[in-house]
């Protein structure tokens, strides 16, 4: 299971690093300003990512992805730093 989560999460990063770059910072994404971002918020950023994706890296399953969470998938390599 760990294996297809990591693979998983590739996937992400490989279909995903081009569009990161066309978002200019991250409150950008946070459409709503909730502090947090949802599928649909990453989507603006990662069209590609499907929702098996996102749960991925959405590691205290909350459904959305918290400061945490997104520092943990960029220092794991799995989206692009800023």
């Amino acid at each position: 299971m760990t294996n297809l989560k990591t693979l998983a999460a590739v996937a992400v990063t490989a279909l995903c690093v081009p569009a990161f770059a066309m978002a200019q910072d991250a409150v950008q994404v946070d459409a709503n300003a909730d502090g947090v971002l949802s599928l649909e918020e990453m989507q603006t950023v990662y069209p590609e990512i499907t929702a098996e994706q996102f749960t991925t890296l959405d590691l205290n399953a909350d459904g959305a992805l918290d400061d945490a969470e997104v520092k943990a998938a960029q220092e794991a390599g799995l989206i692009p730093a800023e």
